[in-house]
């Protein structure tokens, strides 16, 4: 039953459902933590309402694993290198900060194909472990990550065909990520989807 409503309100043209995987480069921005980017990756599903030719509304809920990559140069949130006897200045520290988010974008059709996307995304942090290169465990830090995160996204979206679509996006995090540090993140989204 379920299935036959969402094809019949796809059907009407104005909402369609879909799936979404992509490419991200993740970081974290602000003054605690350096600027090194991390290869990541999203996966979810979209919903959009058209209400007009030129204007749609298109919530999504999708699992992205987010984080930042750089090379030790102080203590950032509790990190202690020197616990394990490394250097703290000559190991790479590879934070992984994973999370469902919602965004909801407001999509501006250029085109009939292309449209301008931009909205607030709220996102919740569900896992947070970093690791130090040349140590073979990783350490919990989801008790010093915020649960809430807080952005905006910019981006555009283009349709290939009627169902598929590319899509390329940059988030911008608002609120810390951590609470004991100033570390907001960053993404830069690359996906391809579709809608049916």
């Amino acid at each position: 039953m379920i299935a036959a409503a969402l094809i019949s309100m796809s059907a009407m043209a104005q909402v369609q459902f879909g799936l979404k995987v992509g490419f991200d480069m993740t970081n974290f921005w602000g003054e605690d933590l350096p600027h090194g980017m991390k290869p990541s990756y999203q996966v979810g599903a979209l919903m959009e309402y058209k209400f007009t030719n030129k204007f749609a509304i298109a919530p999504e809920v999708v699992f992205a694993s987010q984080g930042g990559k750089y090379k030790a140069v102080k203590d950032a949130i509790g990190i202690d290198l020197g616990a394990w006897g490394l250097s703290q200045y000559d190991k790479n520290v590879t934070f992984n900060t994973n999370y469902i988010n919602v965004p909801i974008m407001l999509k501006f059709y250029a085109t009939p194909s292309f449209s301008i996307d931009f909205g607030p995304q709220v996102g919740f942090n569900v896992y947070s472990k970093y690791s130090v290169d040349g140590v073979d465990k990783a350490v919990n830090v989801k008790d010093n990550t915020n649960t809430v995160d807080f952005g905006v996204g910019l981006g555009g979206t283009y349709c290939l065909t009627e169902n598929a679509f590319v899509q390329a996006r940059y988030t911008l995090g608002l609120t810390k990520a951590f609470d004991t540090c100033d570390a907001k993140n960053g993404n830069i989204q690359v996906a391809f989807g579709w809608k049916f």
